[in-house]
């Protein structure tokens, strides 16, 4: 199988957000659903089909599992992304992360992965990821 060697916008703020799903050894059903609804309703994922996630997401996987594919995978998000849309990757991880209400370890290892990748000021992020948590709150 050959590397990927570029992906698009959308394709890399799908990447972003398996690679905090996959984190802890695979990708929850509710993590899948919080995905495709991000993908649903947000406007960075206009015009972006079931069916290009579905495809993006399996690259991600495949990203992963090459030889150095986390920090391949890495490389091609911040390559991606320009500094708006790397805010918009971190928020979706965060997203992701929120949706087992758990976070593991190794997800919060992969959060600050995504973090260095990014090149994300600590302020924004801590600010993200205080917004995020402020919606899951329950009543």
């Amino acid at each position: 199988m050959l590397a990927r060697t570029g992906l698009d916008a959308q394709e890399a703020l799908v990447c972003t957000m398996v690679l905090v799903a996959a984190a802890h050894g695979g990708i929850t059903d509710r993590e899948i659903g919080v995905m495709t609804a991000l993908v649903q309703t947000l406007p960075a994922f206009e015009h972006f089909s079931a069916e290009r996630l579905e495809a993006a997401t399996d690259a991600a996987v495949n990203l992963l599992r090459e030889e150095d594919g986390l920090n391949h995978a890495g490389r091609l998000i911040g390559e991606a992304l320009g500094p708006r849309l790397r805010e918009t990757a971190y928020a979706l991880a965060c997203e992701v992360v929120a949706a087992d209400r758990l976070a593991h370890q190794e997800t919060l290892r992969m959060l600050e992965f995504v973090r260095e990748a990014l090149d994300l000021d600590p302020l924004v992020t801590a600010a993200i990821e205080r917004g995020i948590r402020a919606r899951q709150q329950r009543a």
